[in-house]
C-alpha cells in the first residue's frame, strides 16, 4: 500500500443511450488519506454522486467504468460483485442524500440495522440490539431503545438522517461516503449532522468523502476540496488554498455565488406608499383525530396569531425550521386556505368580507412561486402555454396575438428568450424553469410576489441568478415579496425586515439591518449561528450556540414559551407564561429574556 487509503487514478465513468454515449465523470485521479475529510463540490451534474458509486461498484446497467479504484490496496474496477458485497458495508459505506428513500418503510429502525450487521459481523439478537443501541447513542438520538421499533415515517428528517449515519457506522468502516448528507435538512439540523461527522471522524477514525454543492459546508469540514464542473476535475488541494487562492475561474464563481451572512445586502430601500397587504392576529388550526372511540380531536396549531404589513417594493423574509408555519403564512395571506381567525387585507379591502368570486378576482394582485420549478410545472404543456395560462383565467377576451405578446413580454422580463416558448419543460434546466415559474406569477402584473423556498432547490449559482432577478422585478415593478425560506443568508440579501417563526408562533420580528447586527431571540441566534460561513478560517474558529434537542410535537399542549425545551438561558417564567411580541427600536421579540 502506498499509505493512501483511496487511490482513484484516470476513472471514467459513461452510459450507452440511445443518442449515444454520455461521459458522466472523465479522467479523475484523487486519493484520500486514512482519517482524512476530502471534499468534492461542484453543481448539479458536475459528475460527484456518479464518482462515489464508482468507488462503491453501484453502477446501472447501461453504465460502464474504466480506469483504477484502489481501496485499502485491493483494486475495485473488475471485482467481482461477491467480493465487493463483503466490502460495501463492511469497510466502505454510504450515507445518501435522502434518507426516507433510503430507509425501507416497511422496517423498523431495528431491523433495519440488525440486518447490516447480521450480514457482515454475523451478530444476531440480544447483542446486535446492544450495538444498535450503542450506534443511535453515539449519533446523539435520545431515547434509542424505543426508537429502534419505530418506522422511519415516525422520525423527523434529522433523526432519519442520524439513523442513516448509525447504520453507516455499525461496522466500524474505514471509508464514509457521504452523498450531500444536509442538503433536505433544515440549517439547524444541517448544523448538528455535520458536528456530529466531525464527532464521529475522531471517535472512530473514519475517513470521509463529502459530496456537497454547498461551499459553506465544505469550508467547516474538509480538510481538502475537489471541484467539479461537466464530469471533470477543475481544481484540488487544500481547503484553505481553494478558498483563499482559487486557481480557476469556475471556483471563483461558485465562492461568489455562496450567500453569506456577513454579505452587505442588494436591495433598494421600498417605497412610501400605502400598504399593500396588511394582516392581523392570523391562525390556522386544524383538528386532529385521536385514538379512541370517545376521545375528542386534538387542535394542530399550524400557525397562531402572525401579524405582519407591506409596502410596494418591500420584502419581508419569513425563517425558520420545517414545521414552523411558513407555506401555512403563505397559504392562508393568499386565501388557498382558511383561516381560523384573523385578517387578511388586501390593498385596503379584506379578503374574508367578499364573495367567492371576488376573493378569486383579487388573485391576479397576489401570485405564489413554488419550491421545486419542476413538479410546478404542467410537462405535458409547452413553457408558453404554462405562462398564458393565468391569462386564460383572467382575461379571456385577449386575443392569440394579444396573449403571445404578453408571453414574449413575461418571458423576456426573466431573461428568457420568447422563441422558446413551444418548449416543454424538461428541456430547461431548474434555474430556467423556475424563471418559467416567475414569469407565469408575474404576466397579471400583481402587486404581491409569495416566494415560498423558491430557491432552496438550486444550486449556488443558480440560487444568486433568481435572487438577482428578483431584485431586478422588484425595483423595477415596485413589488411586495414575501421570501420564504429556512437559509438566514439568502434571505440576508432581499429582505428589508424578517419574520422568525417558531411552531406557528412569531418569535421576531425586526428591521433586517438590526436582526442581523444584533438577534434579540436566542431561537434567531441559534439559526445564525448554525449558517456556515463559506471561509476555512473563519468556519473552522467558530463558536456555535446551536439549537440542540428535537422540535415539540405541535399537538402538545405546551405550557410557557414553545422554544423553552431548546432554548440555552430558559429559566422560571419561560416555563409559566407565554411571551408576548413586545415592540422595542426597530425589532418585536417574543421573550422573557429579552
Amino acid at each position: 500500500m502506498s499509505g493512501q487509503l483511496l487511490e482513484v487514478q484516470n476513472l471514467n465513468v459513461s452510459f450507452a443511450t440511445r443518442d449515444g454515449p454520455v461521459q458522466a465523470v472523465k479522467d479523475l485521479s484523487f486519493q484520500l488519506a486514512p482519517g482524512e475529510v476530502l471534499g468534492i463540490v461542484g453543481e448539479s451534474g458536475s459528475g460527484k454522486t456518479q464518482a462515489a458509486m464508482a468507488v462503491l461498484g453501484l453502477m446501472a446497467d447501461n453504465g460502464r467504468i474504466s480506469g483504477s479504484i484502489r481501496f485499502e490496496g485491493q483494486e475495485l474496477v473488475g471485482m467481482p460483485d461477491s467480493a465487493l458485497s463483503a466490502i460495501r458495508g463492511a469497510r466502505l459505506a454510504m450515507v445518501f442524500q435522502d434518507p426516507m428513500t433510503s430507509l425501507n418503510p416497511y422496517l423498523t429502525i431495528g431491523a433495519q440495522m440488525a440486518l447490516v450487521l447480521k450480514r457482515h459481523r454475523g451478530l444476531r439478537g440480544a447483542v446486535a440490539r446492544k450495538e444498535c443501541v450503542a450506534l443511535l447513542d453515539a449519533v446523539q438520538i435520545s431515547d434509542p431503545v424505543s426508537r429502534l421499533r419505530m418506522y422511519p415515517h415516525e422520525l423527523s428528517g434529522g433523526m432519519r438522517q442520524r439513523v442513516m449515519i448509525a447504520t453507516a457506522l455499525l461496522c466500524r468502516p474505514a471509508l464514509l461516503i457521504a452523498d450531500e448528507p444536509t442538503t433536505a435538512l433544515d440549517v439547524t439540523v444541517q448544523a448538528q449532522i455535520l458536528a456530529l461527522m466531525a464527532e464521529l471522524r475522531v471517535s472512530f477514525g473514519t475517513a470521509i468523502l463529502l459530496i456537497t454543492h454547498d461551499l459553506g459546508v465544505a469550508a467547516g469540514t474538509c480538510d481538502r476540496l475537489l471541484v467539479m464542473k461537466n464530469g471533470e476535475c477543475q481544481e484540488q488541494g487544500p481547503i484553505d488554498d481553494c478558498f483563499h487562492r482559487p486557481k480557476t475561474a469556475y471556483a471563483r464563481e461558485l465562492l461568489a455565488a455562496v450567500p453569506r451572512l456577513d454579505a452587505e445586502p442588494a436591495r433598494a430601500p421600498p417605497v412610501a406608499a400605502e400598504s399593500v397587504i396588511t394582516v392581523k392576529d392570523l391562525a390556522v388550526y386544524y383538528p386532529v383525530a385521536q385514538p379512541g372511540f370517545l376521545a375528542a380531536p386534538k387542535m394542530l396549531r399550524a400557525l397562531d396569531g402572525v401579524s405582519l404589513e407591506l409596502r410596494p417594493g418591500e420584502t419581508l423574509g419569513v425563517v425558520g425550521e420545517s414545521g414552523s408555519g411558513k407555506s401555512t403564512l403563505a397559504r392562508a395571506v393568499l386565501r388557498l386556505v382558511k383561516p381560523t381567525q384573523g385578517t387578511v387585507c388586501l390593498l385596503g379591502r379584506e379578503l374574508a368580507q367578499l364573495p367567492e368570486n371576488e376573493v378569486r378576482e383579487s388573485r391576479r394582485d397576489m401570485q405564489l412561486v413554488f419550491q421545486d420549478p419542476l413538479a410546478a410545472l404542467d410537462p405535458r404543456m409547452t413553457v408558453g402555454e404554462i405562462i398564458a395560462e393565468p391569462l386564460e383565467v383572467f382575461d379571456t377576451s385577449l386575443s392569440d396575438a394579444a396573449v403571445t405578446a404578453w408571453v414574449s413580454e413575461a418571458m423576456l422580463q426573466v431573461g428568457l428568450d420568447p422563441e422558446w416558448r413551444n418548449r416543454y419543460p424538461h428541456q430547461f434546466s431548474g434555474g430556467q424553469c423556475q424563471r418559467v415559474g416567475i414569469a407565469r406569477a408575474l404576466i397579471l402584473k400583481p402587486k404581491l410576489l409569495v416566494c415560498d423556498e423558491a430557491v432552496s432547490a438550486l444550486d449556488v449559482t443558480v440560487q444568486a441568478q433568481i435572487v438577482s432577478l428578483l431584485l431586478e422585478l422588484q425595483a423595477r415593478l415596485g413589488l411586495a415579496l414575501i421570501f420564504i425560506s429556512h437559509d438566514l443568508a439568502v434571505v440576508r440579501r432581499l429582505s428589508h425586515r424578517v419574520l422568525v417563526m417558531y411552531l406557528g408562533k412569531v418569535m421576531e420580528l425586526a428591521d433586517a439591518d438590526e436582526l442581523y447586527r444584533n438577534p434579540k431571540h436566542p431561537y434567531t441566534r441559534a439559526l445564525m449561528a448554525a449558517v456556515p460561513i463559506p471561509d476555512p478560517r473563519l468556519e473552522k474558529s467558530r463558536v456555535k450556540a446551536l439549537a440542540t434537542g428535537e422540535v415539540p410535537s405541535p399537538l402538545a399542549d405546551i405550557r410557557g414559551c414553545v422554544f423553552r425545551s431548546r432554548c440555552p438561558v430558559a429559566f422560571g417564567r419561560c416555563g409559566e407564561e407565554k411571551p408576548v411580541l413586545l415592540t422595542r427600536d426597530k425589532s418585536s421579540v417574543a421573550c422573557w429574556g429579552a
